[in-house]
């Protein structure tokens, strides 16, 4: 990728991997502002050192047309970022941009709608998947990251790593949950994934290196969701709230 750039843009843009990196900046945050001082390179003809304020709030406007508030937020919070430590230079253009404030609440089904929607999956790895995030109360990368050494029997809990905020936390383990996710495990078996990547299917899934796709969970819930009449609408990231209501029903 970097391949096509300037040599000068490379070698800032590299100099700003490096401190977003040194910053302990989490993976996504990371993502998210090399993303944005690649896409504001890319409009500026990767001269962007010595921007003036009507240029950004020309790129700014043009940028809201196409994206959402939280991608402009994102673009003005990476070029803060470069400015500040790439260039080092004091970032001038506080207000520049005010979002609106606004608070949504996502959709919560009710346990009866959670197990209608589970009992409507067909694929095994995703109805145990969606069955585990309900009944523990996951985010869907928190889902995701999880591995066998993570549910403890003993304690009946579960941990979760490195989740929002970049903290842990232990979850009440249902005995209905460990039960199950215990008999998925031992249909795969995989060391490091409870839910390891199904691309190679199943004797593949037990050497696999990496866990479900996200963007395969996400169209198959919706998928579903819709096959079964839900009209509402939920969360990308987070998978609502507990129901510790729900059983498991293998049939």
């Amino acid at each position: 990728m970097t391949s096509s750039f300037p040599e000068s843009f490379k070698q800032n843009y590299q100099s700003h991997l490096q401190h977003l990196k040194l910053k302990g900046l989490q993976p996504k945050t990371i993502d998210a502002y090399s993303r944005a001082i690649r896409r504001i390179g890319l409009a500026f003809d990767y001269r962007i050192d010595n921007l003036s304020r009507q240029q950004l709030l020309n790129y700014f406007t043009d940028l809201l047309r196409t994206h959402s508030w939280s991608a402009v937020k994102l673009d003005l919070y990476g070029l803060k970022f470069y400015t500040r430590y790439v260039l080092d230079q004091p970032w001038e253009h506080l207000d520049l941009i005010k979002p609106p404030k606004a608070k949504r609440l996502p959709d919560i089904l009710t346990a009866a709608e959670v197990q209608q929607l589970i009992d409507a999956t067909c694929k095994l790895s995703y109805k145990v998947f969606f069955f585990t995030l309900y009944s523990l109360g996951l985010r869907l990368s928190e889902g995701l990251a999880l591995t066998p050494g993570d549910i403890d029997g003993k304690r009946m809990r579960t941990h979760i790593r490195d989740s929002k905020g970049n903290k842990d936390r232990y979850v009440p383990l249902p005995q209905a949950t460990y039960l199950l996710l215990r008999c998925f495990w031992a249909v795969h078996r995989n060391p490091n994934w409870l839910f390891p990547n199904r691309k190679s299917g199943l004797k593949g899934s037990t050497a696999a290196t990496t866990p479900l796709d996200r963007g395969g969970v996400q169209t198959t819930f919706k998928k579903v969701a819709n096959e079964c009449g839900f009209k509402k609408r939920f969360p990308r990231t987070a998978c609502v709230t507990a129901m510790p209501r729900i059983y498991w029903n293998p049939a």
